[in-house]
């Protein structure tokens, strides 16, 4: 199965198609097509060690630091997107991390803020059910940020697959 295929479905539309597929900020996406600010709510946050699970995925020692954060991306009081970030705090540049903490602030613009080069690795994007949306149908995408040839964050992010995309 390729990795788009999830994307192909007709009942997706357009801008939620660029926003689950795009390798750069979901956040400016949402700006320019709806033409209003994306709010960050944070629905938890917290620091924790790293469980060999955790450890593999962001190539760190099991027990290392990670900030662990849930937020959504609202547009007025519409969410569009739940996404959850595990971050390795050791490998946070100077400032950043301040940053990541305050957890209201968009991590594409914490990246340009800092002026980091990155690059976004997408490992998966598929169709899922997650409760935080009740039965509307999700689109669940996977990737890695990659800062110095290293993991700096692994992120999950949820669309729902509604009207709210016919933007």
């Amino acid at each position: 199965m390729n990795l788009w295929d999830a994307l192909k479905r007709e009942d997706i539309p357009s801008s939620l198609r660029i926003c689950a597929g795009t390798d750069g900020s979901v956040t400016q996406l949402l700006e320019v097509l709806t033409g209003k600010t994306v709010n960050v709510r944070t629905q938890e946050q917290n620091v924790i060690k790293a469980t060999p699970d955790i450890a593999e995925l962001l190539e760190i020692k099991a027990g290392d630091e990670v900030n662990r954060r849930l937020v959504t991306l609202n547009v007025e009081e519409i969410i569009f997107v739940l996404a959850s970030s595990l971050a390795p705090l050791k490998r946070m540049p100077k400032g950043m991390k301040d940053d990541l903490m305050r957890s209201d602030i968009p991590i594409g613009r914490i990246l340009r803020d800092h002026r980091l080069e990155t690059r976004r690795d997408i490992l998966s994007i598929e169709m899922v059910h997650r409760d935080f949306f009740g039965d509307i149908p999700v689109i669940s995408r996977e990737y890695i940020i990659i800062y110095k040839k290293k993991v700096l964050m692994w992120i999950n992010e949820c669309f729902p697959v509604d009207e709210r995309w016919r933007i």
